[in-house]
Order: C-alpha cells, then structure tokens, then sequence
C-alpha cells in the first residue's frame, strides 16, 4: 500500500515535514518514506491511495481513557470530582452488566479511532464489566490498546473510607489473580497489539503492602502500570496527613515508580517532585479537558516539561471530558497554560503534537515503533483532510492541526498496517448498529438507579 502526493508529518528525529510526500507499507511496517516521484519509482505497491490537499502524521495516542464510561456520556456535569465519582460515575457503573462493557467499549473504540487515536490505555477495568468480551473488541475493531485491569483491597477514596460503592468493591487476592490471569490470556495478543496492564487504583483504595506487590507483579511480568495520581487537592491532603509524603514520595515508597508507571493528571504533583519524575522515567499523563470541566486545577505540564518529565496526553472519560477526541485535547493543551502563565510561547504547537505522539509512544512502552513516520516501525498513520474553509490557508500544517483543526477532519485511520477507517467509514465495524444500541441502553443504566437525567431547561 502506498499513501501518495501527502504532506507528511513525519515526527522523525529532524521533524522533517515532507510536500508531496508518499509512505510505503508493507504488512504491518512502513518500508519507505519521502517524495512522491522517488518513492513511487522505488516501489510497486497493489493499492496507491491519493492523499493530494491531506495531512498523514503517525496516529495519536492517548494515554488515558475509560473505555466503559463512553456510555454514561454526561451523566454527571457541573460536579466536583468526590460527588461525580461517589453519586453517579461510580454508581452507574457499578450497575453494568458484560453487554453493556461490551458495548461501551465498542462505541468508545469508534469514537477514538474516527477522531485518530490509534492507540490508547484503558486505566480501570472493573471485572464486572467483562475483561475478555472488550478485549475481543479491541482484537476485533483493530486498535492498539493497553487493557489495564483495575486492583483495589481497600473501598476508600483518598480519606472517603467508603467511598466506592458496593456494585465497584473488588477484593484485592482476587483482582490480582484475574490480572495476571488476563496478562497470561491477552498479552501480546492481536499480533502484539494488545497489552495487560495492572491498573491501581487511587491512595486510599489500596494499602502500601498492596501497591509494592502490584510493583512486584508487573516486574516479574514486564508489564506496566497506570495510576490515577494527584489529581484533586484532596489528595494531596490525604498524602500529607497520612503518610508525610508528596505524592512522587509515596510512590517511591510504595514502588510504583519507573519508565513503565503512568501516573495520570498530576494536577497537585509538587516542584519537588518533578526531579523523582525525571530520575525514574515515569510518565505524567496531562487530561486538560477533564481537569477543567471537573474544576481539578492545572497540571503543571510546562514546567515538567521543562525539568525533563515525559507528559503524555489523556481523553479520560465520558462523564469528564465529555468526549474522545484528542485533536481537541490537544488544543486545549496548548491553549490553557499560556494563559495560566500568561506566556504566549508556553506550550507550543510542535510541543503538543510531540507529546500526543513521540511521549505517548514512550509512555506505553511502544517507543521505537510507533510515535513516527520512519522505516521500520508500525505502520500506524491517520490521514487529515486539508481542504476544508476552517483549515486554508495552510501555511504551517503543524499549526493548522493542533490550533484548527478537530476529530471530524480524520479522513483515514490505518492501524498496524490495515485500513480501519476510510473516507470516514468504518471497515471493521458496522458503526450504526453500535450507535443505535448505545441510544437505547444509555437511559436503561439510569434508570436502575433511579436517575432522570436529561436537559435543565424545559423539554417539550
């Protein structure tokens, strides 16, 4: 297969931006990247797709969603994080059965892949909500994903000691054995595009002999792990008062450090910690949209940055977010900490889109293959539809991407190797049957728990 007559963001050590630019793929590798006319004398490929007035860029990755909350989509705005968690999120889910897991992640793994994520980490998969049916969805669907399965033996919440209704209370010997029972199952799997995670829950969930055996567990099996981490004030509080420690503190303490920990948020994640951060290679995963909307704070993704923390880029959820979207995210990434240090230069474009794709691929242990277009790695690409009134001129396609452009643009997703989307249209999935039973399931979950949640203004 051969992308040809591009612009190509190639991502590559120079971030070299190729004008009638052509990409090579063979299997699930790009062969060769660069000027239409010499690729095209170079290769004979069984499909040229014409990509003239398009953008291809390697796919983006975010480092921070729930899969299972796409169905609960605004179930909860205008609510702090402990009463969105403990009187609807939490709840809500805590109420799914397999099939509505099954579905939620089917409708969320559409959502990312038409608006050009090709890769993700999924954070907290409660049991119930059925491990291997949304693992046959991601095999099936053909994204790349972490599969993080959630681990808890305490039902608290920072020092809410019972915060966690009894629908999400798993016991802790048994969510570990499920864990490694998924990685024995699912690791490596759909030709090593799916990997098993162990997913801790927040301090106050689980206690420090079982954070350093979750440590223990993803050393003995190469594996990562992800962290909701610092993202309320609330926490840091608990932290203190608790233990005496900064958050980074106690992680070190309880071993949940390392190039193979993603901590996501990091809102109240202190100076002092940034040198912990940089010293032990783990990732901060920046959710901007999800800490504003839930009133969180600003993580300080600048001065990480600055102090050689590796930040990624997060969706989180549906009840958060409200959406999937990371080229949304990634504007508003770059436009909320100028103003927050009122400095125009802060974050820009180039900086953004790096960390929505070279930093996500360190992030998830895929560095060297993906993040970029070069020979030798996965071939994971999305194609931009250029022509459009809200993105000409294009004098900076880079700028145009990140300050402009939004999900809908994606014309082309390809995701280790294979077309999963094309001119807009799904290949892997019928799209329409997902969206009409998630319009007919969505209130059902309300309604268990006897909610009505619907417009503040009147409905006629």
């Amino acid at each position: 297969m051969m992308l040809k007559n591009a612009t190509i963001i190639t991502m590559n050590q120079r971030r070299e931006i190729i004008q009638d630019g052509a990409v090579v793929i063979e299997e699930n590798r790009i062969v060769d990247v660069g000027k239409t006319k010499k690729i095209k004398s170079s290769h004979r490929v069984e499909r040229e797709i014409d990509c003239r007035g398009k953008l291809v860029l390697p796919g983006l990755v975010d480092c921070h969603v729930h899969l299972t909350q796409a169905l609960i989509r605004g179930c909860a705005d205008d609510m702090a994080l402990i009463p969105w968690l403990r009187q609807r999120v939490l709840p809500l889910q805590g109420t799914y059965t397999e099939k509505e897991g099954e579905l939620s992640a089917k409708l969320c793994c559409i959502e990312m892949i038409k608006s050009g994520t090709t890769t993700f980490v999924e954070c907290l998969l409660h049991w119930r909500y059925g491990f291997d049916r949304i693992a046959r969805v991601v095999e099936k669907i053909g994204i790349r994903g972490v599969l993080s399965k959630s681990l808890m033996n305490v039902p608290g919440y920072a020092d809410q000691k019972d915060a966690i209704p009894s629908g999400m209370v798993e016991d802790g010997e048994k969510t570990m054995k499920q864990t490694i029972q998924m990685i024995q199952r699912w690791h490596g799997k759909a030709n090593n595009r799916i990997h098993v995670w162990f997913g801790a829950r927040t301090p106050g969930a689980c206690t420090v002999d079982f954070y350093r055996e979750i440590s223990e567990k993803a050393r003995k099996y190469k594996t990562g792990i992800t962290i909701h981490l610092a993202e309320v004030k609330q926490d840091i509080e608990y932290l203190r008062r608790e233990f005496g420690m900064t958050p980074m503190e106690f992680m070190t303490h309880c071993g949940i450090v390392g190039p193979h920990v993603i901590y996501a948020h990091g809102v109240w994640i202190p100076p002092e910690d940034f040198k912990i951060l940089q010293r032990t290679g783990g990732t901060v995963c920046h959710c901007p949209a999800s800490n504003l909307k839930l009133a969180s704070g600003f993580a300080p993704v600048p001065e990480m940055l600055k102090s050689g923390v590796n930040v990624a880029l997060g969706c989180d959820g549906g009840p958060s977010n409200n959406c999937y979207d990371m080229i949304r995210e990634m504007k508003l990434a770059a436009l909320v900490h100028k103003a927050r240090l009122l400095d125009p230069e802060v974050l820009p474009a180039e900086t953004v889109l790096e960390i929505a794709t070279l930093n996500g691929a360190r992030a998830t242990l895929w560095r060297g293959q993906i993040g970029s277009i070069e020979r030798g790695k996965l071939a994971d690409l999305i194609v931009i539809d250029l022509r459009r009134p809200h993105l000409v001129p294009v004098r900076n396609p880079v700028s145009n991407l990140v300050y402009a452009a939004n999900g809908g643009d994606v014309d082309t997703v390809i995701i280790d190797g294979k077309i999963i989307m094309e001119n807009r249209q799904m290949t892997t999935i019928e799209e329409e049957e997902v969206v009409q039973e998630a319009i007919e399931a969505g209130p059902l979950v309300d309604q268990r728990l006897g909610l009505k949640i619907g417009p503040k203004w009147p409905l006629k």
